[in-house]
């Protein structure tokens, strides 16, 4: 009996502990621009309403440690770029100055995470010189060689962000992943199988109470977490991989309401805001 009790006040005793720590991790969205308006959810999501509309926004997620990493999952893009022109950009902030209203200079982030290599996640690596960068090897591969052969497939990618990830690689700032599941950083995981790109991944941030999914565009838009439908055509090579692996997502976070997708404009409703286009996960 003594024995069985003190069993169960050493498990009430490690809970407490575990229920009172701090989390290791905080985690914002930045929004940095926008679309000029909403777009029909069919544009994103396959057979999708046209009656209904999904209003776009374009972020970065900062994953701050405490008196630790400042880590960004991946890094916007620059105003100018071509390939913004279509989308009718709006309200667009350099995505380093975006920064500076969390109180943390450019110069401070130590990693950034690419989700995969479209312009508008991948352009912006520069503005942070002192990160390590942290990309899926076979994304990467794709991204710098194969893209651009005969019957390569390099539609949203920009060839000024090839040789900007070709000179970080010689610089010694890229580090690859090879593969699924991979901690990277203590408490942060990537993984893969949407097919987005080539081998796109998506982050799991284990903030020390919660379970984060920070998607990027392994989901568009929460239309198709809540239905669980690929995104439009073309946004995906495997459309029933980008399924499994919404599916995936909701073992890997606490509660679906940690699940983040990449150009939903809700995000920026659902979560307490911190300053105007930046809000909190939590």
């Amino acid at each position: 009996m003594k024995n069985s009790l003190f069993a169960l006040l050493v498990m009430l005793a490690t809970s407490l502990s575990a229920w009172c720590q701090p989390d290791k991790y905080d985690v914002y969205a930045l929004r940095f621009a926008s679309t000029a308006q909403p777009s029909p959810v069919s544009a994103w999501a396959y057979k999708g309403p046209d009656r209904d509309s999904v209003a776009i926004d374009f972020m970065v997620w900062l994953i701050k440690e405490k008196n630790g990493k400042n880590i960004l999952l991946d890094a916007g893009f620059l105003s100018g770029i071509e390939d913004a022109k279509e989308f009718g950009i709006v309200n667009y902030i350099r995505p380093d100055s975006m920064l500076l209203k969390t109180g943390i200079k450019p110069g401070d982030i130590t990693d950034i995470i690419i989700s995969h290599p479209h312009w508008d996640h991948i352009d912006g690596i520069d503005l942070f010189p002192n990160a390590q960068i942290w990309m899926q090897k076979e994304d990467f591969n794709y991204f710098v060689a194969t893209a651009w052969q005969k019957n390569g497939n390099n539609g949203g990618f920009n060839k000024r962000d090839v040789l900007k990830i070709i000179a970080a690689n010689l610089a010694g700032r890229l580090t690859l992943i090879e593969g699924d599941n991979k901690e990277i950083i203590p408490g942060i995981r990537v993984y893969t199988g949407s097919k987005h790109t080539f081998n796109s991944q998506y982050v799991m941030v284990n903030t020390g109470t919660k379970k984060m999914v920070l998607a990027s565009d392994n989901i568009w838009i929460y239309y198709s977490l809540e239905h669980l439908t690929p995104p439009s055509v073309g946004g995906t090579l495997d459309p029933a991989g980008y399924v499994k692996a919404m599916q995936r997502m909701k073992t890997l976070a606490s509660d679906n309401k940690y699940i983040i997708p990449g150009h939903d404009a809700k995000v920026f409703t659902l979560f307490p805001l911190v300053s105007p286009g930046i809000v909190q996960i939590k």
